[in-house]
């Protein structure tokens, strides 16, 4: 079993919750509990854009919501400690080492502090028992996974070998979905949810993302469709003690 777990962690401050994906951004303000006090706000991504546009277009974006003292962001790729490892659908090499919670904490004048989308969205809707895994479907391929809800360290299975020499992200993405058709995309995600099964055993598996939505019909019943608004929803969690 997965060892090095992250406790899950437990602020009543208010915080100003940012979720940024391929495709959108989305932002609010939560309470400690994570229930939202502002109707969200969202503008497209500016995918390809130079990190510091990008930071700029958020600060423009959440200027008018409500105080908050602290700051959480989940991010489409890996990061640790703030820093951006991986971005492969914003479309600029800049990002590669970019520090999002130093540039982001500058601009907004308060702390940040950054995961991984899916990480983020898991902490709204899993239910704290057994082996636990999120998997977001939207412009890519996200996943997080936790033990008795605690966030276990991130692995990006989006760029791992899943069919005919393409990885997950290539086969499951919103690109893919567009091509081949709802019927076939959704065949290839219960295939990859198959191999998830296979690779951690996990009790219960949360399908969110913008595409969740889009599958039809009956699910194996270890399986649950969450609403997207999670992604904003579980940045309460990266605040608390």
């Amino acid at each position: 079993m997965l060892a090095a777990c992250m406790p899950m962690p437990t602020s009543t401050r208010q915080t100003l919750a940012i979720d940024i994906g391929g495709s959108g951004v989305k932002a609010s303000v939560l309470d400690e509990h994570g229930k939202m006090l502002h109707e969200r706000v969202r503008i497209d991504s500016p995918v390809g854009a130079h990190p510091d546009e990008f930071v700029a277009a958020i600060a423009e974006l959440v200027a008018d919501l409500p105080a908050a003292p602290q700051v959480a962001v989940g991010f489409p790729g890996m990061v640790r400690d703030g820093v951006v490892s991986t971005a492969p659908n914003l479309g600029h090499d800049a990002w590669r080492g970019y520090d999002l919670a130093k540039q982001l904490g500058e601009r907004l004048g308060r702390p940040v502090r950054v995961a991984n989308d899916a990480d983020v969205q898991g902490f709204a809707v899993i239910q704290g028992k057994g082996l636990e895994m999120v998997v977001t479907l939207g412009t890519g391929f996200g996943t997080a996974l936790y033990q008795d809800g605690k966030l276990c360290p991130h692995l990006e299975i989006s760029h791992q070998p899943f069919r005919k020499g393409e990885s997950y992200d290539e086969q499951v993405g919103n690109a893919a979905r567009k091509k081949i058709g709802n019927k076939h995309w959704q065949k290839r995600v219960l295939e990859a949810i198959d191999n998830m099964r296979e690779l951690t055993h996990f009790d219960r598996i949360y399908l969110g993302g913008g595409n969740a939505k889009k599958l039809d019909g009956e699910l194996p019943a270890d399986v649950t469709v969450v609403d997207n608004d999670a992604g904003i929803a579980g940045g309460a969690a990266l605040w608390r003690d």
